[in-house]
């Protein structure tokens, strides 16, 4: 029998706690001992290697960056690098430099140098920090290419991906709308004896289903050759002597595929199919009655008075015309004929009382001719001393000239609109 012997006691595993250390510091880095500096740095990267994770490395590595002049202009780039490719050492290494973290520490290269089996020179921090960032900085750039390949294909989908236009909308719409109107006509072909073609409530199913005169448009392009063919059924058309073969052979289909029904079915479906077509006639023609009329937008001054010919001033009688544009809504216009000698007072046929030039109201122009004035009031007279009554009428006040032409001995002539370039547009009054 084998002897047993005394199992030994295993020895407690010791685990680094983490959250309970903290984080160390560098502001007395310059009064250390070389050993002391090497003891911190390796105190260092333990506490960052085991207390933090990828994330933080990540974090340290830009903040560093951000600090740096040469790398700085990087930082967007690196943001995009997952978390998983920035490891501790250059995590730990980032964040005691931006701690304070001496680059170089002359006590501790002279202590790195006396220990036994040594070799090479101690390297400044930053040469490590640079050269990872420098591999890093590849997957950077990897990752950019990446995205703009991606974003590129992404652009081409979106670019040739199909853009269903409004008409073509509103047809899929229409055929979800006449399932139900289908499946009733289908109904006939279960037996065209029982069917009842007023057994579908047209009016009740173009509200539930929303149904608009677009949409109704399509239904009935889909129907007309159908009601067609079964017309052609009932009624086949003569052939003529030249007829081609398609088409004898289209009215031999024909009579082949009906042939199982009477034309007292086909006439019931045609009668269906005719009361559903002018149930979509009514909602076409519902909607053309209630729809507005648009309104049309009125033209500028400027568009109004751009043909308007007359004549901008007249020498002999040291006249001049004033701005067109003032024509426009105003309650009177005087003019004078520097060929005829007449002068004339167009009064426009509705006065608005506000002067709001509101539409409809006050004197206006279409091509070379006045318009809305009245006729019963508008006048012209000759001038027999032009020169006279013309510094006569130029001195006059507004309610001097509303006896201005009845102070003139001459017959009242009616004014037919027309403004030519022997005219002077003298005055609007509004």
């Amino acid at each position: 029998m084998a002897l047993l012997t005394p199992r030994r006691k295993k020895k407690p595993v010791r685990r680094v706690v983490k959250g309970l250390k903290t984080e160390p510091t560098w502001e007395d880095a310059d009064k250390l001992t070389g050993q002391q500096f090497s003891n911190r740095s390796t105190v260092a990267n333990d506490y960052y290697r085991l207390d933090k994770k990828n994330s933080d490395y990540k974090a340290y590595v830009i903040e560093y960056m951000r600090n740096d002049e040469r790398w700085k202009e990087e930082v967007p780039g690196f943001t995009k690098i997952p978390d998983s490719r920035f490891h501790s050492t250059i995590g730990a290494l980032c964040r005691m430099a931006t701690l304070g973290r001496p680059d170089t520490h002359e006590a501790y290269n002279k202590y790195w140098d006396e220990l036994p089996g040594t070799m090479g020179q101690v390297k400044p921090q930053s040469s490590y920090i640079n050269k990872w960032i420098e591999e890093l900085k590849e997957k950077a750039d990897a990752f950019a290419r990446a995205e703009e390949e991606k974003a590129k294909e992404e652009a081409k989908k979106k670019k040739n991906a199909h853009v269903p236009s409004i008409q073509e909308r509103i047809t899929a719409q229409a055929w979800i709308m006449d399932e139900k109107p289908q499946d009733w006509l289908d109904s006939w072909l279960d037996d065209p004896a029982k069917f009842n073609i007023k057994s579908f409530n047209f009016k009740k199913h173009f509200y539930d289903m929303k149904v608009t005169q677009a949409h109704a448009r399509k239904i009935k392009d889909y129907y007309l050759p159908e009601i067609k063919e079964l017309k052609d059924v009932v009624d086949p058309p003569v052939l003529k002597a030249d007829a081609t073969e398609q088409e004898i052979d289209w009215a031999a289909q024909l009579k082949e595929a009906y042939a199982c029904f009477s034309k007292t079915d086909i006439k019931k479906k045609i009668s269906a199919l005719e009361l559903y077509m002018g149930a979509l006639d009514v909602l076409i023609d519902t909607a053309k009655a209630m729809r507005k009329p648009r309104k049309k937008q009125p033209k500028s001054k400027e568009k109004l008075i751009a043909k308007l010919k007359f004549a901008i001033n007249d020498d002999k009688f040291q006249l001049a015309s004033i701005n067109p544009i003032e024509i426009i809504g105003c309650n009177e216009l005087w003019v004078f004929n520097v060929k005829t000698r007449k002068i004339g007072k167009y009064v426009a046929a509705t006065i608005d009382p506000l002067g709001a030039e509101r539409e409809g109201t006050g004197l206006s122009v279409k091509g070379t001719t006045i318009t809305q004035f009245a006729e019963e009031k508008s006048i012209q007279k000759t001038l027999r001393k032009p020169e006279e009554k013309l510094k006569e009428f130029k001195d006059a006040g507004k309610r001097k000239l509303n006896t201005y032409l009845d102070e003139i001995n001459a017959v009242d002539i009616k004014l037919n609109g027309r403004i030519n370039p022997d005219t002077i547009l003298l005055k609007a009054v509004r």
